[in-house]
């Protein structure tokens, strides 16, 4: 791959381990990197199971008052307020994972977290809460998140060393999708019992996961801090990925198609008027697309993708795309299930390669920032998404507004293929 400066020595670990040297790839036999892996999961199975009753509650509410379209709408506020503190404070945030402790950052930031599900636990057993409460509770668990992102993806590489890093990258994300499966099923069960239940479970899992963090005993202090003021450093991280091409143009790449074709909101808008399912349905629904990433996932941990990186990239975004078409289209629960699914598995190998190239072509005194500006679009991407798919659930409807993503999505890819040659050519993913 081109324009891939070589990385400075990863930190070592704490004396109690041996070094990263010995464990050589595995990841596994590194006691933090264990920590780290079971701190994401509960903190994701947290955010699913809290995302779900947050999103559920907002939709249920509003209904009682307006048409499914309306209701909509106001469900996409949740993830437009979750995104405007993400696009306020992640490039800070990115320059302040490269100049402070990531560890105590990351540690901080879940314990936000915890704080906004007990926000949360207190509105529901209020009776019924004002939407604009919870919308508030929902910006400030954003701007956690902001801080939370670029710090987390600057210590991974830090916990194993950069041997280890491809095979961390594939089991952290079958951290992520197996709390993506398990999470909102969770949160349709816990629904059905009560949403203070959900909010209430959120809680605990957000505390494990701040014990498994607070654990870690690797030096969590950036190797070479910014040697410059704190916007010189931002604008510095910015223009790192402005020139390398097969960052900014895969971190792009998902911005547009998830800006498109994001099936967060669309997937309880067509469980709850289209499909008819109710929230156990709902919750199912959306474990089918983290069932399709985990399998594809733990496929990828035992035969990972080596070569031709960037057609497996674009190969994969269009299969979304179309599996969103199928989605929008079927008006039968397996048919939509199993578009969920297939989608799922081709978001999984977009991931893991996007992921795998921007970490490769990432020095270690750039991570925080480089990450910052790649959460900021990934956030823009699955917060802002929600909100563009309720105007286009308002507009359109909600098979419209599928329909439209889908096609959005494969045109997008045209497009990106076109104008980002040296991503569509990248090679090596070691």
């Amino acid at each position: 791959m081109t324009e891939s400066p070589e990385a400075p020595p990863p930190a070592t670990a704490p004396e109690a381990d041996t070094t990263l040297a010995d464990h050589g790839e595995n990841p596994w036999k590194i006691r933090d990197f264990r920590l780290l892996w079971l701190g994401r999961l509960t903190a994701v199975l947290a955010i699913q199971i809290q995302s779900t009753a947050v999103i559920w509650q907002v939709l249920e509410i509003a209904r009682r008052d307006h048409p499914i379209e309306q209701a909509s709408l106001y469900a996409g506020m949740v993830g437009l307020v979750q995104f405007i503190p993400l696009l306020l404070l992640t490039l800070p945030a990115g320059e302040m994972a490269d100049r402070r402790d990531r560890k105590l950052t990351v540690s901080a930031c879940m314990g936000g977290e915890l704080v906004c599900a007990l926000a949360f636990l207190g509105l529901a057993l209020s009776g019924e809460p004002p939407l604009w409460g919870l919308l508030g509770v929902a910006a400030l668990f954003g701007a956690c998140r902001a801080f939370l992102a670029p710090a987390s993806q600057a210590l991974l590489p830090m916990v194993v060393g950069m041997k280890a890093l491809p095979r961390a990258i594939v089991a952290q994300s079958l951290a992520f999708q197996t709390g993506a499966i398990a999470g909102p099923t969770l949160g349709g069960l816990l629904l059905a019992v009560s949403t203070p239940f959900a909010y209430a479970a959120a809680g605990v899992l957000f505390l494990v996961g701040l014990g498994c963090f607070v654990l870690i005993r690797t030096d969590g202090r950036p190797p070479t801090p910014p040697a410059h003021g704190r916007w010189a450093a931002v604008r510095e991280g910015l223009a790192y990925v402005w020139r390398t091409r097969v960052v900014i143009g895969a971190i792009s790449l998902d911005l547009i198609v998830v800006l498109f074709a994001g099936v967060a909101l669309l997937v309880p808008v067509f469980a709850a008027s289209v499909l008819d399912v109710g929230p156990q349905g709902f919750g199912l629904l959306r474990a089918a697309f983290g069932v399709g990433a985990l399998v594809m996932a733990l496929y990828l941990s035992r035969f990972p993708i080596l070569r031709r990186g960037g057609l497996w990239m674009f190969s994969a975004v269009a299969v979304f795309g179309v599996c969103t078409l199928v989605f929008g289209l079927s008006q039968i629960v397996w048919i939509s299930a199993v578009a969920l699914f297939i989608g799922g598995a081709a978001d999984m190998v977009s991931v893991n390669i996007r992921q795998t190239l921007i970490q490769i072509a990432t020095p270690d005194e750039m991570r925080g920032r480089v990450s910052s500006v790649s959460m900021l679009f990934i956030g823009a991407s699955n917060e802002l998404g929600e909100a563009c798919s309720g105007v286009m659930v308002r507009l359109l409807g909600p098979v419209g507004a599928a329909v439209f993503g889908g096609l959005g999505a494969l045109a997008a890819t045209g497009l990106w293929a076109r104008a980002f040659p040296d991503l569509r050519k990248a090679d090596r993913l070691t």
